[in-house]
Parts: structure tokens; sequence; C-alpha cells
């Protein structure tokens, strides 16, 4: 009985964290190198997201190969050459909105986020503390970022006749549209 009256009690809890969640699958990252021989863009729309509002902590999950670029070579020689994606298949944050507690996500707007954690990529993880944004409106949370990538941080090696048409560092854009959890 007490066990019964215990999960009775400890569902509202669960709904009301939940109402605290907010997730995409369909998120976008775009990352762009511009270099005088060339310039190199590609996107990705399977993003998935989660970001608690309560806590402030926010997880990204990238497959990797879900990256899309203008020439089928180049898509190649990214996941082939350059990520390995098949033996790394995805890259990931998992971090916090350092300033969540300043945020009014009741209320619609545009507010300034801080968001520190640890991005891992090609294998190798590392500290990371960018600038952001959120724009609420009702029920959901656009969250956008732009933000610089060594590849040579991440162990991912560029050389040969490519060496010059690709970035020491790599712009990547992140605009993920994240919807209430229910």
């Amino acid at each position: 009985m007490k066990k019964t009256t215990l999960l009775i009690l400890l569902i509202p809890f669960f709904q009301i964290a939940s109402a605290q969640k907010y997730v995409t699958k369909n998120g976008h990252i775009k990352f762009y190198s511009e270099t005088p021989m060339e310039n190199i863009e590609a996107n990705n729309n399977q993003v998935n997201s989660a970001f608690d509002i309560s806590t402030g902590d926010f997880v990204f999950k990238v497959l990797i190969k879900s990256f899309e670029f203008p020439k089928a070579l180049m898509q190649e020689h990214f996941n082939e050459n350059y990520m390995e994606s098949d033996k790394i298949p995805t890259a990931t944050f998992t971090g916090t909105v350092l300033n969540f507690e300043g945020i009014d996500f009741l209320n619609d707007g545009t507010y300034d986020a801080m968001v520190k954690g640890k991005l891992s990529i090609h294998g190798v993880t590392k500290e990371v503390e960018h600038a952001g944004s959120f724009v609420i409106k009702g029920d959901a949370i656009n969250a956008k970022a732009v933000f610089n990538v060594k590849p040579a941080d991440y162990n991912i090696k560029i050389g040969g006749s490519v060496a010059d048409k690709i970035a020491k560092e790599i712009e990547v854009s992140v605009d993920v549209n994240l919807i209430k959890l229910k």
C-alpha cells in the first residue's frame, strides 16, 4: 500500500518535471569554411536536442553522415577521410546555460545566453563556452549560436592537396526550434 501511495504522489512530480523540458529531432547545424581557394558549406537538419529550463541542462546529438554538401565528392571525403563517420558516427554537446535563471522562459522575448559544456567531435572532448540567444514564443524556444571550431583541436587531419582549401577554423551555426515536451 505504501508503494502505491508513493507512486500516486510522484505522478504529478513527473508531469511537472517533463513540462520543463523542450526537445527537437530536426534542429539545424551548418558549418562554413572560407579560404581563398574554395568555400565549403554543409547543412544538417537532423539534430537532436533537449533543454531543461529548470536546470539549464542542454544536450545535442548530431549524426555526422547527415551533413549535406553541394557536391557529392565533398560529402564523401568529409565522411571517409576527415570525420571517419563509420568509426565515430556522432558529435555531441552536453552542457549548461550559465545564465538560465536570468531568462524568463514563461514570457515571449529574446534573451542572451552563455553556454558551457563538453563538445565531443571525432572522438575528442573539449570544454567550450559560447554565447548564444533564445527567442521564446509561446511553448517554443528557438536557440541560436555561432562559434568557431578548429579541426586540429579534434584530431581531424587535413593534409595534402586540400589543406589550402579548408579553413583552420570552421564557423559553426546552430539553430534549433525546441518544443515543450508534454
